[in-house]
């Protein structure tokens, strides 16, 4: 008969951050148990509070499933002598298996016999390895971060209080660290108490009794409710921030949403230095009116009940409220720095040991971004907020305020250069340079800021190549792939004209002027292609097939904004052209062909068939207009005019022996083909679609 199981480790509060993490590892190291040891389940339901993690699986079986499975032996030939008897090695492998040789059958395989052992396991009683099974869970279990505690060798997350462990009503028997199972759980640490768990099935409701609501969706959705009923019954916006609400729903076992005030002279303070403050060290949600403009409120959760909810909001209020006045202060203050100060600064902060301080990086990054402008071809205005921006980018970094709260450089950056005077397009490339800072941000809408962002994160990728620090696996300390692919967003999004190749020498030349590299200029821009290949393919494969995304960079990815018009471009005729499939067989017809080219020209007098002509001067019809859809990475008109070749190279191949005897005839037929397919090897590798 199938009865329930639970398994609940409590613990001492356990950080938030990991609470997610730990809850699924201990779901799928149950179902992995219970499917190895051939024990069938039915749903299984995790569950986490900052005291405890729990895992509940339905309708467990109460027996091991019976097994039978047939095992091979080594070859007849092996385990018999010439005389019928069993060898050594055939009696070795009866022992291994424990059974009688005389049990062996014989099977053949591959035009060779072998022997088998046909071997019956009858399952045992679930209740009788359940103990040890989840001592297995518990203890193989990983954590960011393990403490020991009292005279235990035994490492965990936090110290282990109490263990829950049940089968149906029976209780697992078990010990780990001194802590013994049983069916007594702990409830709210100051509402609730001991309660016990008649069985397995009990455990929510018997929690909920204990003020704890231990299923995380029921809670989330608790606290998603609270929120969007106060904001309605106080015609508010409140900012939920999904971090944050993660955060917030492991920080409590009974949510409670209640609000509280601050000072409105507060507003004086950016509105980013105050939501930052409320959110990274109080966990507040912001309140914000219609228009989005942040109001003297804000809003908490506690974990507990609806008692004493004015005392709570009051003890809430004068925290905040010495936090913002440090804001307030460090906002001040930092108002007293001029941007000049600021800048030399910063050559004394390490940047890395290898590459030297901010202040050589900004001096790199000036010299990289006006090189960059002038090859974009800038208006002379933009040029000089560039060189300004880049001048300043990181001027904030020694501020009070991004000292406090590292995540606002760029914000204080705009703000603080704003007020000192500089240009408005100069301030607000000082906050875009940053963008994007992470997957779905928005990238820079200004030249300037685009400009600048490219060039700062050139120099870090570049610099970091050069040095030998190269992101291996789950290993980016430097975040060196974000930032290439924030490169690629911004090159694609603002259509900028300039190829992959243009950014590497730029950057590996002013490098190369400013310090010495460890490699060799090539072997980096080698490894920067190979690099830069994976953030364009993720690019494309976000909308495009895997075989599109080979197809088109294997003609080349260096010019971003072609290669991923190229790869629309084919994506829509794969997917909406019925015939494309067909002409696409004439290209690759072309290809295999060509590959038997030799360096020949074509030579329309030695045409010696019309299809000859017909296919030739239908190339050259739509050569020139094909090379202008290129340069102007128009990937859709640029398939369109190769597509019109299609009919030419069939009539072609159906009435032309490209194989001649004569051999001047037969280069020049291939010539002809090598040509083309040189064009069409631009575009894509057409051979690498799979249909």
């Amino acid at each position: 008969m199938a009865k329930d199981l639970l398994f609940e480790i409590g613990l001492e509060e356990v950080p938030a951050r990991f609470l997610r993490a730990a809850m699924e590892q201990l779901e799928d190291k149950t179902v992995k148990w219970l499917e190895a040891s051939r024990v069938a389940y039915g749903e299984v339901q995790s569950y986490a509070t900052p005291r405890r993690l729990a895992v509940m699986v339905k309708d467990v079986a109460d027996k091991q499933t019976d097994v039978s499975e047939e095992v091979k032996g080594p070859s007849r030939k092996i385990a018999q002598d010439e005389n019928g008897n069993w060898s050594k090695a055939a009696l070795g492998f009866a022992r291994s298996q424990g059974v009688d040789p005389d049990s062996f059958t014989f099977k053949e395989l591959g035009g060779v016999e072998y022997i088998y052992v046909t071997k019956n396991s009858t399952g045992v009683q679930t209740s009788e390895i359940l103990a040890d099974g989840l001592n297995g869970i518990l203890t193989s279990m990983t954590f960011p971060k393990n403490m020991r505690w009292g005279s235990h060798e035994f490492k965990f997350v936090r110290p282990i209080k109490w263990l829950v462990a049940l089968f149906g009503s029976d209780v697992i028997p078990m010990e780990i660290t001194g802590v013994k199972t049983g069916n007594v759980t702990r409830g709210h640490r100051f509402l609730g108490g001991e309660a016990v768990i008649p069985e397995a099935s009990a455990y929510a409701d018997v929690l909920r009794g204990q003020h704890v609501i231990v299923d995380v969706k029921e809670r989330q959705d608790m606290i998603v409710s609270q929120i969007q009923a106060l904001a309605e019954e106080k015609g508010w916006n409140i900012a939920v921030k999904e971090d944050l609400l993660e955060e917030v729903l492991f920080l409590v076992e009974t949510p409670t949403a209640l609000y509280g005030s601050f000072d409105p002279s507060f507003l004086k303070i950016p509105q980013d230095v105050l939501i930052t403050s409320m959110r990274e060290h109080q966990r507040y949600f912001p309140v914000l009116d219609k228009q989005g403009q942040l109001l003297p409120y804000f809003v908490t959760v506690r974990s507990g009940d609806s008692r004493s909810l004015d005392v709570i909001a009051k003890g809430n209020e004068k925290v905040l409220r010495a936090r913002l006045s440090d804001a307030k202060f460090f906002y001040e203050e930092d108002q007293k720095l001029q941007i000049k100060e600021a800048l030399s600064k910063l050559e004394s902060i390490v940047f890395h040991e290898e590459l030297g301080t901010i202040g050589d990086k900004v001096r790199r990054i000036r010299r990289i971004a006006d090189s960059l402008a002038a090859k974009l071809a800038v208006p002379a205005e933009t040029a000089d907020s560039v060189s300004r921006a880049a001048d300043i980018c990181k001027f904030d970094l020694v501020t009070q305020m991004v000292y406090e709260f590292p995540e606002l450089q760029g914000v204080m950056g705009e703000d603080y250069a704003r007020k000192a005077g500089e240009k408005e397009s100069v301030a607000k490339a000082v906050f875009e340079h940053y963008q994007p800072r992470f997957a779905g941000d928005a990238v820079p809408a200004s030249l300037e800021g685009s400009i600048v962002s490219i060039a700062d994160k050139i120099d870090t990728i570049a610099g970091c190549f050069s040095i030998g620090i190269i992101p291996t696996g789950s290993q980016d300390p430097y975040a060196l792939r974000r930032q290439a692919q924030g490169i690629v967003q911004i090159v694609l999004e603002h259509k900028f004209p300039v190829t992959l190749s243009d950014i590497f020498g730029i950057a590996l030349s002013i490098h190369g002027e400013m310090r010495a590299l460890k490699r060799s200029e090539d072997e980096i821009r080698k490894d920067l292609f190979e690099f830069f290949s994976l953030r364009v393919k993720k690019l494309l494969s976000e909308e495009q097939r895997y075989d599109v995304v080979d197809a088109v960079i294997s003609a080349g990815f260096d010019h971003v904004v072609s290669v991923v018009s190229r790869g629309h471009a084919l994506m829509g005729a794969v997917n909406g052209d019925f015939d494309f499939k067909a002409t696409v067989e004439s290209f690759n017809r072309v290809s295999n062909l060509a590959a038997k080219a030799g360096k020949v020209a074509v030579n329309p007098g030695l045409f010696a068939e019309s299809q000859e002509n017909k296919l030739h001067e239908a190339w050259l019809a739509v050569r020139e207009p094909y090379q202008e859809a290129m340069k102007a990475s128009n990937g859709e008109r640029a398939l369109e005019l190769l597509s019109s070749l299609k009919e030419p190279i069939t009539g072609f191949f159906d009435s032309v022996m490209v194989m001649a005897e004569d051999e001047a005839v037969k280069a020049n037929r291939l010539a002809l083909l090598s040509g083309i397919d040189s064009d069409l090897k631009r575009f894509a590798d057409f051979s690498k679609l799979v249909w």
